[in-house]
């Protein structure tokens, strides 16, 4: 997607994590319809067996931090927290590649819930650990975020409002609606987690590897273990010219472990030193 044009959000893509997501979360949402409608299980018992309870959290429940993303409160909740979904994360994950995107909206996801714990329990505005939350909304504020400011000044028809906004005024708005929804009493610890999101993808953009965590994990668990295999033949050598010099026998080692061949098997192989090699 060039970032110079103007977009349209009226069709976007529907494949990918984007797809995968969205369906689920349409799919738990009518499962609890059929629940509550058919076997007469409340709605909002079904709702708490996702929901993130901070207090659960804290004493192990952890799956929480991910699992509250997948149940809505009701249909107009579930509705605009996918169309939103399906409008900026398609173009993200189409520019970023599915392991990236899925990698930024978990991220925003966890953060935000995260965020919710922490705010949970410094009772901040009459907010309470033992209260749930659930929504996608944290993981999609943070998607927002981050489609923000990486295309800032992209401007974007929406659908189905017959004029254009520039990417970074849209966000600002959703941040000035987060926060005065803070300040509605009828809106409880949930809203926090908008905010929480809009955090982490604020610090993913900023702060994160371009190519993803995936990657960057990757690359140090290699370099984590070709140093502690460089750090192992270091000390291999040392051992050895310990044994040999109780043998009253020398060798000779360079910084990196290799052995150094003595000068007379130097003049032998032409001047070439052999050992080995990382």
């Amino acid at each position: 997607m060039s970032r110079g044009q103007s977009i349209s959000f009226s069709f976007p893509p529907f494949a990918g994590w984007v797809r995968r997501i969205i369906l689920t979360c349409t799919g738990i949402y009518l499962a609890q319809i059929v629940l509550d409608r058919v076997f007469g299980i409340p709605f909002r018992r079904t709702e708490d067996w996702f929901a993130l309870f901070p207090v659960d959290v804290v004493h192990g429940r952890i799956w929480e931090l991910v699992g509250y993303s997948l149940a809505h409160d009701g249909f107009s909740h579930v509705f605009f927290n996918m169309l939103t979904l399906w409008f900026i994360g398609a173009y993200l994950e189409r520019d970023w590649g599915p392991r990236r995107f899925i990698e930024c909206y978990t991220f925003c996801v966890v953060g935000a819930a995260l965020v919710t714990i922490a705010i949970a329990y410094t009772h901040f505005l009459g907010a309470n650990p033992a209260i749930g939350t659930v929504g996608a909304s944290g993981g999609i504020f943070g998607l927002l975020m981050a489609f923000g400011i990486l295309y800032a000044d992209q401007e974007m028809f929406l659908f189905p409002l017959p004029f254009r906004i520039k990417a970074k005024y849209l966000v600002g708005i959703w941040v000035v609606v987060a926060i005065v929804a803070v300040f509605e009493p009828a809106n409880g610890v949930a809203v926090f987690a908008h905010l929480g999101g809009l955090l982490f993808g604020f610090l993913w953009v900023k702060f994160m590897p371009s190519r993803g965590m995936s990657y960057a994990a990757t690359e140090r668990y290699f370099g984590a273990r070709n140093s502690y295999y460089r750090w192992k033949r270091r000390r291999a050598a040392r051992k050895f010219e310990v044994y040999m010099r109780d043998h009253d026998r020398k060798v000779d080692f360079d910084e990196h472990g290799n052995y150094i061949p003595p000068d007379d098997n130097e003049k032998t192989n032409g001047g070439s030193k052999s050992g080995w090699v990382n």
